[in-house]
């Protein structure tokens, strides 16, 4: 599986990068996607992951992708939504920051269960969250910074805010909602994941 899953988003990413609506933009969207599948496939053989937490990847992969061609204020589904439900904005961004607090947090859990002392219960609930909206402001300031250096379209492209003061209050929130329900909702599935992994001695 996951090889079917590289082949897939690399397919996408080939598509992504044709034409995208700002070179830089494209690239600053899609180089999460590209460094995460370079660290996974460094690490595959020594340290394979589960499947739900490669799928997950993939899915956060895909939007990145699509966002970096578009640039996500302009992404037609979510122009479709919006104009389907009479929103203000688009709010493609949004999907983005959810799963950016759904990846950390499984990620997190999988190696915090793997390779310490630390078990499923609250605290590794508390740590694994914490790990997802640290990752989102972290990503906030880096918005900030290359609106500070590039300014103009390309800022207003990368940051996506579409008029939002609230926007990075709004991302965060997002990410904070993603990595919580993605652990209650993927928690137990991943443990028998990991369990099955380690009966193979991986």
């Amino acid at each position: 599986m996951p090889l079917a899953l590289l082949v897939s988003a690399t397919l996408l990413l080939i598509w992504s990068g044709i034409a995208p609506r700002d070179r830089v933009v494209w690239f600053m969207e899609t180089a999460p996607a590209m460094a995460g599948a370079a660290v996974m496939l460094a690490t595959y053989r020594r340290f394979p992951l589960s499947s739900v937490s490669y799928v997950l990847v993939w899915v956060f992969a895909c939007i990145l992708i699509v966002g970096g061609h578009y640039t996500y204020a302009e992404v037609p589904i979510g122009d479709w939504v919006k104009d389907a439900l009479g929103q203000e904005r688009n709010h493609y961004d949004r999907v983005g920051h959810f799963f950016q607090g759904v990846i950390p947090a499984l990620l997190a859990r999988e190696l915090l269960v793997r390779t310490s002392p630390l078990r499923a219960g609250r605290w590794l609930f508390v740590a694994c969250v914490s790990v997802a909206l640290s990752i989102s402001a972290l990503y906030e300031m880096l918005e900030w910074w290359f609106a500070v250096v590039f300014g103009g379209d390309q800022a207003s492209d990368f940051l996506g805010s579409q008029g939002d003061v609230w926007d990075a209050q709004n991302d965060m929130l997002m990410a904070l909602i993603g990595g919580a329900s993605s652990y209650l909702i993927c928690g137990r599935l991943q443990q028998r994941q990991i369990d099955a992994l380690s009966s193979t001695g991986c």
